[in-house]
C-alpha cells in the first residue's frame, strides 16, 4: 500500500511536470527572440542593399540633387524634389518624370518586392495663389496620389501602396530661403520595415529599438 501510495505520487508529480512545459516554453521564447533578431538584422541588410542599388541607378539624379535617399526610423526614404515631378502648383506628372520613376518602380517590384510603400506629399508654408487646390493640404495630398497611381500602373501590388499629404506641417528645414522651401517642396517614397513584432512584447520592443537605431 506504501509502495503504491509511493508511485502514485511520483506519478502525479511527473504529470505536473509535463503539464507545466515551464523549460519547453522558455526554450521556445527564447528560440523565438533569436529568431526575430535574425529576421530584422535580415531585413536590415536588405534595405540596405536596396539602397546601394537605388544609388548605383539614379547615380546622375543624385550628384544634380533631383533625388536624395536616406535611411530613416520609418523606413528607407526616397526623396524626389517637387520641381523634378511637378510644376509649380500642380499635381499632375511631368512626362519628363517617368523614366526616374520607372527606375523606382523597377527596384520596388525586384529588391523589395514584399514591403509596403508609403507615398508621402510634402509643401513648403508659402500660400497658394494660382492653383484650384484650397490649400497645401490638397496639392500634397493630390501629389502623393498622382505617384500612388503611376507606381500601380507600372506593376506594383495596389496593396502595398498608400498616399499621405502633409502639407508644409513637416518641414526638413526652415522656409526663410528658396533653398530652404525649395527643400520643403519634396515627394517622398518610403519602402516601410516589415516588422512583425508584437508591441505588448517586451523582447519585441528590444529587437524593434535595436532596428531602428541601426537605421539611424
Amino acid at each position: 500500500m506504501k509502495l503504491f501510495k509511493v508511485r502514485t505520487s511520483l506519478i502525479l508529480l511527473l504529470i505536473v511536470f509535463f503539464l507545466s512545459g515551464c523549460s519547453v516554453v522558455f526554450q521556445k521564447g527564447r528560440r523565438s527572440d533569436l529568431e526575430r533578431i535574425q529576421s530584422l538584422e535580415e531585413e536590415l541588410s536588405q534595405l540596405k542593399n536596396t539602397q546601394g542599388v537605388l544609388e548605383q541607378r539614379l547615380s546622375q539624379e543624385i550628384e544634380d540633387k533631383q533625388v536624395r535617399l536616406s535611411m530613416q526610423e520609418k523606413g528607407l526614404v526616397v526623396t524626389f524634389v517637387a520641381e523634378v515631378l511637378f510644376d509649380s502648383g500642380k499635381a499632375k506628372l511631368k512626362e519628363q518624370s517617368f523614366p526616374i520613376l520607372d527606375k523606382v518602380s523597377r527596384i520596388l517590384g525586384e529588391e523589395v518586392p514584399r514591403n509596403r510603400i508609403s507615398i508621402e506629399g510634402h509643401t513648403d508654408d508659402q500660400p497658394i495663389k494660382f492653383s484650384p487646390w484650397d490649400s497645401n493640404w490638397e496639392l500634397s495630398a493630390q501629389r502623393s496620389l498622382s505617384v500612388l497611381h503611376y507606381l500601380s500602373g507600372q506593376g506594383i501590388d495596389p496593396q502595398r501602396l498608400s498616399a499621405t499629404g502633409f502639407g508644409e506641417f513637416s518641414p526638413v528645414t526652415e522656409n526663410d530661403s528658396d533653398e530652404g522651401r525649395q527643400l520643403n517642396r519634396r515627394v517622398e517614397i518610403v519602402i516601410v520595415p516589415m516588422r512583425n513584432t508584437s508591441r505588448g512584447d517586451s523582447a519585441g520592443d528590444d529587437t524593434e529599438e535595436m532596428f531602428e537605431e541601426e537605421l539611424k
